[in-house]
């Protein structure tokens, strides 16, 4: 049963309506995590900034979803893994990758560093190592798709957490989701 209220787009005051409206727009429907958002308008609309930021950067849309689902395992939020599933299928995400993804593991050796290196960030806070950080420069990434990757662990987080915290209806076909994977790394040590 959901813990945080939802906020009805038709009866919305006029800022959170705007907000609710602009969802429904980009997505043709509104998802009860906005819903709850916009019982604070500053909430939602940090939330749709941020996230709208992140479009604007150098990680496409595909990765982006990718990492979303690696934050939803690792912090266990089904709301997400369930979004991002959806979400990532219509940014280009393949099937394979849809189903390896929250597991940290990409078809594509790139994304998975990536992929490797944003579970690193969440599992350690931010205090990845020097071969953790040295791994995703040598697939590729500068300073500024690092620094992009983080951002969409930090924005992936807030939303995990706000819907583990909200325990908001999944409104999105749901998807098992899969215990975060062994880090190899600690394994191997």
């Amino acid at each position: 049963m959901p813990r945080l209220g939802t906020v009805n787009p038709d009866t919305a005051e006029p800022t959170a309506k705007a907000l609710l409206d602009k969802v429904e727009r980009a997505l043709g429907v509104t998802p009860n995590m906005m819903r709850a958002m916009a019982a604070s308008t500053a909430v939602l609309d940090a939330y749709l900034s941020f996230s709208g930021a992140l479009a604007k950067g150098r990680l496409g849309a595909a990765l982006r979803e990718q990492i979303a689902l690696v934050a939803a395992v690792e912090n266990s939020c089904d709301y997400c893994y369930a979004a991002h599933h959806v979400l990532g299928a219509k940014a280009g995400v393949s099937p394979r990758d849809l189903a390896s993804g929250g597991q940290a593991e990409a078809a594509d050796p790139g994304a998975e560093a990536a992929l490797r290196f944003a579970r690193a960030v969440i599992r350690t806070k931010g205090f990845v190592s020097d071969e953790e950080l040295d791994a995703v420069r040598a697939a590729g990434y500068g300073d500024g798709e690092i620094g992009e990757i983080i951002g969409a662990v930090a924005l992936n987080t807030f939303t995990n957490y706000f819907n583990s915290v909200g325990r908001t209806e999944v409104d999105f076909p749901a998807v098992p989701l899969p215990a975060p994977a062994a880090d190899t790394a600690a394994a191997t040590a």
